[in-house]
């Protein structure tokens, strides 16, 4: 497998410029291995992204390289591909965190018979919030952490969930 290799410096102020930089990283998915040296999958993607933050770090005074290249030993590798479903994982569970507080409040909601359309509309505007962030996630995830099943199982309840809050507030206010 060839991965994609990115290090980079900035100067320490405005630190604006670094704090862009990392977060660009971060939400593509990369993997910091060591202070600012980077790590990713080689596609054409990545190499778009990381060609156009390499850009924009030069833009403000920065240097950055990229390389291309194989791990020379496939522990290395797979040591690397541990790393990035780690940092999923830990994500993934703080998804599963915020969905199972999400089904607790709608179930709470229909327990409550809080039956009013600016209540389902808040319930709506959480579910597209915990849709997004997991559609990000799953943007991120390239080798599949383990935890991505049971985000996506419980991404579901909460749609359904949602489904019935709806039909109960639609059944409710229809009169």
């Amino acid at each position: 497998m060839k991965w994609l290799m990115m290090s980079y410096t900035l100067p320490s102020e405005p630190s604006r410029y670094r704090v862009a930089a990392w977060r660009k990283l971060k939400r593509y998915g990369a993997v910091n291995l060591q202070q600012s040296l980077w790590i990713l999958p080689d596609t054409n993607e990545a190499n778009r992204v990381l060609e156009k933050l390499s850009q924009e770090i030069q833009a403000n005074g920065g240097e950055s390289f990229l390389v291309s290249s194989e791990f020379l030993g496939k522990e290395q590798e797979q040591a690397v591909i541990g790393q990035f479903n780690q940092m999923r994982e830990e994500e993934y569970l703080e998804l599963i965190r915020e969905c199972e507080n999400y089904l607790q409040e709608v179930r709470r909601e229909i327990k409550n018979e809080k039956f009013i359309f600016a209540e389902l509309e808040e319930e709506e505007h959480e579910f597209e919030k915990l849709v997004s962030w997991y559609e990000k996630i799953v943007l991120r995830d390239r080798f599949t952490a383990p935890s991505q099943k049971k985000a996506h199982e419980l991404v579901e309840k909460s749609r359904e969930i949602l489904e019935t809050f709806s039909q109960l507030v639609f059944i409710r206010n229809e009169k």
